[in-house]
């Protein structure tokens, strides 16, 4: 039998080659409206990068059937993948570091894929079990069946086109007029922070679509160079900088004979298209944002003539912050929405708010007839605090409902009877994947990611007066009476980035940390999601309260667990990276050493959407910027002594959190002689996907951080 020590040996690789053990688990659910057939993508094994497509037939004559309804190897008759830089963009926005098919669109029956493969055209007929290349021009990005199925919609070459299910007809609906312009794809800020990944929508009725327009001709360009290759030229790329021109976005109605009508709206007023909503129920819905965030417009839009109509105007002293799946409509056409409201988040329906301050909504999973089915976790009046836990409802005029009920973090697809329920508990690794018809199982879809070799074994808990959700994990071989531990706080801190969760998987690299030797504590503390609005926004124009919390969490479990507060460190990746720089440079009476992973540590070099939001405009509160960033135009901001080590980490291909905020944060660390090592990634982006760079990081930061806190 494999000790935990033995195990943890083997974890670094594993938990690379597997991709965090999300190769093999199945994934992107589509429902056919029938209830028939469930589609989704898996690849082969907890090793296999490659996703295939796949369909479950529910009615098969001995019980429900899987087959394989696309598999690239065929396809591509075995050739490697070429992604376009479109393509390599769209998958560096969504974090995407696997291969294959690794997204798809339907048309409304569910009998027809669209999806792309080395920049080609590819649909799959799932009813016959066929798949076949449609021959268009190229690189193609996101195509989208028309919802009659007749017609694929796609971007290419900056342009929008269409073509026949068949592969005949193929033509352009829209061109780029110049340089900068394109159709169809979603801008930066929009993908990266605002949960809109798309750039088209096609009209129920298949007769034309709405389809968004970018010129990136305004933004500034940033240049990003590969030092290992001095062969090459540094690329450019647009980059909207907090204060800096953001991407002009409009939204043309066109049909299919490329007849466009522009949808006409307050874009100095409101700049920022969030969401577009296009069904039978109702008229075409979006959502647009001020560029401070303080208001948006939810707007009607007159396919005929491109005119708008106001629905509602929301405001918010601090933010507005965008959900997915809202605005909707139901099908007897009331408007479905999340709200802040009277110290709550809730679900909306028509004029009536449908749930209360029990629950936090989260997003919207399906608007149907008799309810809407959202995601939820307990509200700051819920009876239990469920630390954690993230919950699937149905919520109606009746009352709500839940869904998912064991401890864990659920999420669901549905349409019509038929629901896909996936379901990751703290006590067992993956998740498991149930098909329900109706609210009984019929059906359980199988994963074949890999078991871990170390059970994560967590503790969830609060900490502290304000309650900080935290996950505490102690080495297996620790008893009682083996005296305190050095601590290693492990968190991500920030806003969109919860840690603390009830499922084991997430918490498996904090879990090899403790086999190390350290108890690990990954608290979420004010600004990260899912608690209430309030602790959400708590961080506007102070994002040191997350650090705060850091501090008061650790001090307060410090009771409970054995922990040395003579040793500790901190690590962190992105705005992680930042807040355990922060802790190494304004709190070294807590923190004795810091890994930095790709750390914002400039707030004026980070984007326009996501910074202005929580610290507002550089140029209008410089002030706030300089408190809250790590370094300034004189050098380091605040630090404080002693010293503290730190190794930073950065990737030399990143584009969201780009090599030049860890490059002047060393810099000013030399220069006020401050120990800190860099460790540069080549190639590497926002992303570790490489299998021998995520697993050496893992055993270097264990080598910085016994050397730092004297423990080798």
């Amino acid at each position: 039998m494999t000790s935990p020590r033995d195990a943890s040996l083997s974890f670094p690789r594993q938990y690379a080659r597997t991709q965090r053990f999300t190769l093999g688990a199945p994934r992107g659910f589509g429902i056919a409206p029938d209830g028939r057939r469930v589609v989704f993508l898996r690849s082969g094994s907890g090793t296999d990068r490659s996703h295939r497509l796949w369909v479950l037939d529910l009615d098969g004559p001995d019980g429900p059937v899987e087959r394989l309804a696309a598999d690239p190897e065929v396809l591509l008759g075995g050739a490697a993948e070429e992604l376009s830089a479109e393509e390599l963009a769209r998958r560096e926005r969504s974090r995407e570091g696997s291969a294959g098919i690794v997204g798809y669109a339907l048309d409304e029956a569910a009998e027809l894929a669209a999806f792309a493969l080395s920049g080609r055209l590819f649909a799959a007929e799932l009813r016959a079990g066929t798949a076949r290349e449609l021959p268009v021009p190229g690189p193609v990005v996101d195509p989208r069946p028309s919802p009659d199925g007749r017609l694929v919609a796609y971007a290419a070459g900056g342009a929008l086109r269409v073509t026949g299910a068949d592969g005949t007809g193929d033509r352009a609906l829209a061109e780029p007029e110049a340089d900068g312009v394109g159709y169809g794809l979603a801008e930066f800020v929009a993908s990266e922070e605002m949960g809109r990944s798309r750039g088209f929508w096609w009209a129920p009725d298949s007769d034309r679509l709405l389809v968004a327009r970018v010129d990136e001709t305004p933004v500034r360009r940033w240049w990003i160079a590969d030092p290992a290759h001095p062969e090459r030229e540094p690329q450019p790329i647009a980059y909207p900088a907090a204060g800096t021109p953001n991407a002009e976005v409009r939204l043309f109605v066109v049909d299919l004979s490329g007849n466009r009508t522009e949808v006409l709206w307050d874009r100095a007023s409101f700049p920022y298209l969030a969401r577009v909503h296009w069904s039978s129920a109702g008229a075409p819905l979006l959502l647009v944002q001020a560029r401070d965030q303080l208001s948006q417009a939810c707007l009607t839009v007159d396919p005929e003539t491109g005119a708008t109509t106001t629905l509602l105007v929301d405001e918010d002293p601090v933010w507005l912050e965008l959900f997915g799946g809202v605005p909707a409509w139901t099908p007897d056409g009331r408007l479905v929405r999340i709200v802040d409201r009277d110290g709550a988040r809730v679900l909306v329906v028509g004029d009536r708010a449908l749930t209360d301050a029990s629950l936090q909504v989260r997003a919207v999973l399906d608007v149907g007839a008799e309810d809407v089915l959202v995601s939820a976790a307990a509200g700051e009046a819920a009876g239990a605090p469920e630390t954690g836990e993230i919950h699937v409802y149905r919520v109606g005029e009746r009352g709500v409902e839940r869904v998912s009920q064991a401890p864990g973090v659920h999420a669901a697809v549905r349409s019509g009877a038929v629901t896909v329920l996936s379901s990751a508990r703290p006590d067992a690794p993956g998740a498991t994947v149930r098909v329900l018809r109706d609210g009984e199982p019929v059906a359980e879809v199988v994963s074949y990611a890999q078991r871990p070799v170390l059970a994560a074994d967590v503790a969830l808990v609060e900490a502290g007066e304000r309650r900080v959700p935290c996950a505490v994990l102690l080495p297996s071989s620790w008893r009682e009476g083996d005296g305190p531990l050095p601590v290693l706080l492990d968190p991500y801190g920030g806003p969109h980035g919860q840690r603390v969760v009830a499922a084991h998987n997430p918490h498996l690299t904090s879990r090899w940390f403790a086999e190390q030797g350290f108890a690990v504590v990954v608290a979420d503390g004010r600004g990260a999601p899912g608690r209430s609005p309030a602790w959400e926004k708590a961080i506007s124009r102070d994002f040191t309260l997350a650090l705060e919390d850091q501090v008061e969490a650790l001090h307060a479990l410090a009771g409970r667990f054995p922990l040395d507060l003579g040793r500790v460190a901190i690590r962190g990746w992105s705005f992680g990276g930042y807040l355990a720089a922060l802790a190494a440079l304004r709190r070294p009476d807590v923190f004795h050493a810091a890994v930095v992973g790709a750390p914002v540590t400039d707030w004026r070099l980070y984007d326009t959407h996501y910074t202005e939001r929580y610290l507002g405009l550089p140029e209008k509160e410089p002030a706030v910027y300089t408190e809250n960033s790590l370094l300034g135009d004189l050098g380091l901001t605040e630090p404080r002594e002693p010293a503290r080590p730190m190794m930073i980490v950065h990737g030399l291909a990143d584009d969201n959190v780009v090599m030049g905020h860890t490059l002047r944060l060393s810099s000013a660390l030399l220069a006020a002689g401050r120990p800190h090592e860099v460790l540069p990634l080549s190639g590497v982006t926002h992303m570790t996907p490489q299998e021998q760079v995520a697993e050496n990081l893992l055993l270097l930061q264990v080598d910085f951080l016994r050397r730092s806190l004297g423990l080798s």
